[in-house]
């Protein structure tokens, strides 16, 4: 438990599935459910949620932050600009605003906020939800060191944070934020491959699972490199060789460089468009 943020009163406006899973953590990390309010439009939502964290809810934006330290803004890129509008006059002068939005520069916030008022960006990725997700925080240039601190408190329940520029962050979606879906990818490939040769669904399913959160465990414990230990797993004439073999030819590490490089241009596509 953080003695860090202890005490912290949080407001969450708009609960989606990202601000959702750093709420989890952000209790997971030592904050008390009494110490936090969060917003929804529909009734059923807020009921859902208070049923599942215990904490307090209301459909009032601006009652919410009122007295609030750190303010996570969870809707929907498209809607940020009008809430921040709603919620400016109504912020402390203190209180930290936690963006989860993709897209969405500092400068955006910085126009729909008093001035000066402490912005943080973050990027988390959805294993945030089991706490092991790696979140991306950028603070923005009037944000003290104190309150990223206090922010990478709040987050160390859903994983790991990891502190870069605003210039980084399209790479860092396109590898972390997206990486979980080329994960999922691959291991539908593996597992639909083994159906194909006479496993049961659910067996290639869960081999091809266990695989995966294996060789990644091997990999984060270790500390080797992979392709070391791709190596260590690829005797001359073997089985893996010749599977490694056809997916080079068949593109697939080229593949994964033009997705993500996709990716990472989107992503700053939707910055210009919504910033």
């Amino acid at each position: 438990m953080s003695t860090q943020i202890a005490g912290t009163r949080v407001a969450v406006v708009g609960t989606g599935t990202m601000a959702e899973a750093v709420l989890a953590g952000a209790l997971a990390s030592g904050l008390e459910p009494a110490d936090v309010v969060a917003t929804a439009r529909r009734e059923a939502r807020g009921a859902e949620l208070a049923r599942t964290y215990g904490v307090a809810t209301t459909a009032d934006n601006a009652a919410a932050v009122a007295d609030a330290r750190v303010v996570l803004v969870g809707v929907k890129p498209k809607d940020v600009a009008a809430v921040l509008d709603e919620i400016g006059p109504a912020l402390p002068a203190d209180a930290v605003v936690v963006s989860v939005a993709v897209g969405l520069p500092l400068s955006l916030y910085a126009r729909h906020l008093p001035d000066g008022q402490p912005v943080v960006r973050t990027m988390p990725n959805t294993p945030a939800q089991v706490g092991a997700g790696v979140t991306a925080v950028v603070p923005g240039p009037t944000t003290a060191e104190p309150d990223v601190a206090l922010v990478e408190a709040l987050l160390a329940g859903t994983g790991q944070t990891l502190r870069i520029t605003e210039k980084e962050i399209d790479a860092f979606g396109a590898l972390a934020g997206s990486g979980p879906a080329y994960v999922f990818y691959v291991v539908d490939a593996m597992a639909e491959a083994g159906v194909l040769m006479g496993l049961t669904r659910e067996v290639a399913r869960n081999l091809a699972v266990q695989t995966v959160l294996g060789s990644g465990r091997l990999l984060a414990e270790t500390g080797e490199h992979p392709a070391i230990l791709r190596e260590k797993v690829s005797s001359p004439g073997g089985t893996t060789i010749q599977a490694l073999k056809r997916l080079d030819d068949g593109g697939v590490r080229a593949a994964f460089l033009t997705a993500l490089e996709a990716a990472r241009d989107r992503s700053a596509e939707l910055g210009r468009e919504l910033g």
